[in-house]
């Protein structure tokens, strides 16, 4: 599995695939104040995230663990393997140590609670901005 770069000269390609309303909208107001940030894609249940994510190949997804129709591990497997692979971010409810272990084997990147670590996800940003065209490992 390779994972992709990210271009210096564009904007860096978001898709969200969370089933919560509220949560999607909170995610669009935050990703639009960081600038340099172009959302893709949005989907609500996980079949609906990895046939959009495969056909949109976003840099970056964020994505819930419980969703309508599946898994966010189902929906990780799935784009993980991947060409270029994006850069994945986890954002639950659900913090267990047993999911943040699978989701990260799996080929997540990062690892969010949405209740205590929710405002961690600009500094994720601003890393791949200084980076540029390298991952964040």
């Amino acid at each position: 599995m390779s994972r992709g770069t990210l271009s210096n000269e564009q904007n860096i390609t978001v898709f969200i695939a969370e089933d919560s309303l509220i949560i999607r909208e909170r995610l669009v107001a935050m990703l639009d104040e960081l600038g340099g940030i172009k959302l893709v894609g949005q989907a609500a249940s996980a079949p609906e995230a990895i046939s959009a994510i495969g056909q949109l190949k976003p840099e970056v997804v964020i994505l819930d663990i419980r969703m309508p129709g599946g898994s966010g591990l189902d929906v990780l497997r799935a784009i993980a393997r991947g060409e270029p692979a994006p850069l994945i971010i986890i954002l639950t409810n659900y913090p267990y140590r047993a999911y943040r272990k699978k989701c990260l084997a799996a080929g997540a990147d990062f690892f969010f609670d949405k209740s205590t670590e929710f405002e961690q996800i600009p500094a994720v940003f601003e890393q791949l901005r200084q980076r540029g065209t390298e991952r964040i490992s």
